[in-house]
């Protein structure tokens, strides 16, 4: 049969026997590759296209489209709707403030936003680095810390009015801590600190 196409597509020509359903068949098959695939999620993705060859193009339901570059059911991501934030996971001494502390991941990028307070309504004090939460496991860095700016509230004596924030990997102790740094509060001692930080930011984490 002569083919057509980019595809090559195989289609009977007029000294072809007549093989209707064998030709047809193989018309499919040689189609089938070059449609674009429906499933559900990512799940009925890998079990439904396992054994697909490569350049294989699958849509989700929510619009995500993959297509394949392994036969090792290795997928690349063409377009996918951004994640829901959700909130940082705070240790017990801090608490939200008027906008919540919420995180998401986007590829290899994290961002950060909202406000966070001591539950006591105390003064945050930043000069050696204090630890305010812990990341969740997929928003942690590969390597041993990444970094982002932190804002914090103007009022009482600090000087600068930003610090920053760290981001600590899963072989940093304390493995997924996300801590504040800052260099004021070294007046009066070291006891001056901020009634509120702001973590709006973002960091890699590869």
């Amino acid at each position: 049969m002569a083919v057509f196409g980019h595809a090559e597509l195989p289609v009977p020509g007029g000294g072809d026997a007549p093989v209707g359903p064998g030709a047809l068949a193989e018309l499919a098959a040689a189609i089938d590759p070059h449609l674009v695939h429906h499933v559900a999620n990512m799940a009925e993705r890998d079990a439904e296209f396992a054994t697909a060859p490569v350049h294989t193009v699958v849509t989700a339901a929510d619009g995500t489209v993959w297509a394949k570059t392994s036969t090792d059911n290795v997928w690349a991501t063409w377009w996918e709707p951004d994640p829901a934030w959700r909130p940082v996971p705070l240790l017990a001494a801090f608490t939200a403030d008027t906008i919540p502390p919420q995180i998401r991941r986007i590829g290899s990028r994290v961002y950060t936003r909202g406000r966070i307070v001591r539950a006591d309504g105390g003064l945050i004090v930043g000069t050696n680095g204090i630890q305010i939460g812990t990341l969740p496991n997929d928003c942690r860095p590969a390597h041993a810390v990444a970094t982002a700016t932190a804002f914090f509230s103007m009022g009482g004596d600090p000087l600068v009015g930003t610090g920053r924030m760290e981001a600590y990997s899963n072989e940093v102790s304390p493995q997924g801590g996300y801590f504040f740094w800052s260099q004021d509060g070294a007046q009066d001692g070291g006891t001056v600190g901020t009634p509120w930080i702001d973590i709006s930011g973002a960091f890699w984490i590869d």
